[in-house]
């Protein structure tokens, strides 16, 4: 029977493991952690995102400052502001909400993030250390997908696995941290020739491709383990329950591989929560070491 890689309800046990950590070590500290987030624009999904992470940021007693500019804001002027929290001790973390406006120079901006500050993992030194095997904050969908399988028992030592997708968002670090647990990694892309040859032969599937539905059970050998990282609305055939029009997809048919998968995670409840509880673990290690604390969360991150 498939197992269902709940990344929901592992992401309220690390909740809650951080508020504990919080709790023991604010009196030392004499603060709590702090995460600055820069939004620019009125993107409809980064906003539903921003808000997300800052009600995680609540739960757990993570201090969360929002800086929301007008689109029209220069990349100059984005930098200034990330430079004045590089400078605020009172800030562990910095996330860059992206996507960017087309007129920001988004590579520029992650670049003067200082990497102990860097909350997405993004910065190129972090994505150094990670080559390297080297402590420091990793990138947030790749490191939940790590502690989703970890969690679940999933062995990676000598399987193969598949990740479709080669951003540096999700699809590079991922196969980097697959790699790092001893797994034989595959990358495929827009110009893979016979990706159903190569997804049949995967043990480990990460999707990230950005395509709605596009795996399918022809793209599958029995007891794979499916991880789905695309999100998408598309329109329903008939209105909701609420009367929407619309629901969440992932890049995989989910109903339609249940047969196939050993292990898949849901759209949604999947690698979303996962993504903004790894958000917080970096924060709050971040916050661990700056204020000359005990660093509890090496298991959490790969």
């Amino acid at each position: 029977m498939v197992k269902v890689l709940d990344g929901k309800k592992l992401a309220r046990e690390i909740e809650l493991r951080l508020k504990d950590e919080i709790i023991l070590g604010i009196n030392k500290a004499g603060r709590p952690p702090g995460l600055a987030v820069i939004r620019v624009g009125n993107d409809p999904a980064s906003g539903v995102y921003v808000s997300n992470k800052a009600k995680a940021c609540g739960r757990v007693g993570l201090r969360s400052v929002e800086f929301h500019f007008d689109d029209s804001i220069t990349s100059e002027e984005v930098i200034k502001k990330v430079q004045e929290l590089n400078l605020d001790n009172t800030i562990d973390g910095i996330l860059v909400q992206l996507p960017l406006p087309g007129s920001i120079n988004e590579t520029e901006i992650l670049k003067h993030i200082i990497p102990a500050k860097d909350a997405d993992g993004l910065h190129t030194f972090n994505l150094g250390s990670l080559i390297k095997g080297e402590p420091g904050p990793r990138s947030c969908t790749p490191a939940g997908i790590m502690a989703l399988l970890a969690s679940n028992e999933i062995k990676l030592k000598g399987k193969k696995a598949l990740v479709i997708g080669r951003s540096i968002l999700v699809g590079k670090p991922m196969a980097l941290m697959l790699q790092g647990a001893n797994a034989t990694v595959t990358v495929a892309h827009s110009h893979t020739r016979n990706l159903e040859e190569l997804t049949r032969s995967a043990e480990i599937l990460v999707v990230a491709a950005g395509k709605p539905r596009m795996i399918r059970p022809e793209h599958l050998s029995d007891d794979t383990v499916v991880i789905d990282v695309g999100i998408h609305r598309i329109p329903r055939e008939s209105p909701g329950v609420n009367g929407s029009l619309y629901k969440l997809c992932g890049d995989v048919c989910y109903e339609d591989v249940l047969s196939k998968a050993s292990a898949i995670t849901p759209v949604p409840g999947g690698v979303g929560p996962m993504t903004v509880a790894m958000l917080l673990v970096n924060t709050v290690s971040r916050w661990q070491e700056h204020c000359g604390l005990s660093f509890t969360l090496q298991d959490l991150l790969p």
